[in-house]
């Protein structure tokens, strides 16, 4: 018979740290960002808004899984809306219960949340691996303790699945895309000597954070052309620079982090800042220096990654929502995550919801439309 006590505050939290590191380490294809330290560390920058809630499954008094949740308040178009979630925050493309019985955890924190007092208005877990890792385990555990979930796509990413060797691989992108990438290697090659550089940290006592590499990814970002573009989605950018520092820190101490640089005459032109466990690979930040944009240079760090992560024998590298325009071209899939939503039977939920459903519908529209025309 399993039971669920649940942790409010972050010195409880600190007290549960060697559970939660154990758990994540049985759980199947788990991400940096199920760890202990991320979380930690999240919630020492951006926990302050926001009310903790961490449930914690047990079972013949042996502590089977963690599902960690968060309310904080968001703005809608219907007015501030409080939202129970996972602590994921887009950092990453998805997220699940931590241990090795996720179908256990999920049902039992679920339930526990519907016999529990509400301080949320709608309950929305999302970057939901639905195919994949999640096997459609969200939405029925929902639906058996009588949360009747809204399924809707979330964000999409790029993935490079690494199960054939690097020939199959890269014979199987196009002609044009592989011409426009030995055009990059040439003209870097016409502007000096080009050396690719990977550090992969290892997780050793003590070990150097290299903050020196990390120097030269900061100041590769304040040149980027996303600095000028993008609130908050840069290594560099104010609202999240100190954050992704301390990360670094916390990553480097598991073994999850990892930074990937490209120069001309030792000079750093590009540079890719990636999670990494269990062989997977998660492309966080990238940048290039655009006095030599003209050389594709962040194209060509790239290729040089994804092939040695082939020589390497990682299991795929994921890199990220967003920017699919210019990922689309290396992915061997793009992957879906979904959100599923319950809306209680408050005014303002159900106006939510028939607000989602209308724009649902304008999308689907449009899809087919544009499908139509091509």
């Amino acid at each position: 018979m399993s039971h669920v006590t649940e942790i409010k505050t972050f010195d409880e939290l600190v007290g549960h740290r060697l559970v939660w590191r154990k758990l994540w380490g049985e759980t199947p294809n788990a991400s940096f960002f199920q760890s202990y330290e991320w979380f930690e560390t999240y919630w020492q920058h951006f926990g302050k808004e926001q009310t903790l809630r961490v449930l914690v499954v047990h079972s013949c008094d042996e502590v089977i899984g963690l599902l960690p949740l968060v309310v904080r308040t968001e703005r809608t178009r219907v007015g501030p809306v409080r939202v129970l979630t996972y602590p994921l925050h887009d950092w990453g493309s998805f997220y699940s219960p931590i241990g090795k019985n996720p179908t256990a955890t999920l049902l039992a924190g679920l339930r526990y949340v519907k016999e529990s007092s509400r301080d949320w208005d709608i309950l929305d877990l999302r970057w939901v691996d639905r195919f994949g890792q999640d096997r459609m385990r969200t939405p029925t555990a929902m639906r058996q303790v009588g949360f009747e979930p809204s399924e809707q796509v979330w964000m999409q990413s790029a993935i490079v699945s690494i199960d054939e060797s690097w020939e199959s691989y890269w014979a199987s992108r196009t002609s044009k895309f592989r011409n426009n990438i030995r055009r990059a290697e040439k003209r870097l090659a016409a502007m000096g000597k080009v050396e690719f550089h990977r550090y992969r940290f290892q997780g050793e006592p003590d070990e150097d954070p290299r903050w020196d590499l990390y120097e030269i990814c900061h100041n590769l970002s304040l040149r980027g052309w996303q600095s000028k573009q993008d609130k908050g989605k840069t290594l560099a950018h104010p609202e999240v620079a100190a954050f992704l520092r301390d990360v670094h820190e916390r990553a480097v101490a598991l073994g999850c982090a990892e930074i990937n640089i490209l120069t001309v005459n030792g000079e750093p032109v590009a540079f890719a800042y990636n999670y990494v466990n269990s062989g997977r690979v998660f492309g966080l930040r990238t940048a290039y220096d655009p006095a030599y944009a003209g050389a594709s240079p962040g194209a060509y760090l790239r290729f040089c990654m994804i092939r040695d992560s082939f020589d390497r024998g990682d299991r795929e590298v994921n890199l990220g929502p967003g920017y699919l325009e210019s990922k689309k071209h290396w992915a061997t899939e793009l992957r879906y995550s979904y959100r599923y939503t319950y809306f209680p039977g408050s005014p303002r939920a159900q106006l939510l919801r028939l607000k989602r459903l209308w724009d649902n519908r304008f999308r689907s529209a449009e899809h087919l439309a544009k499908m139509r025309a091509i």
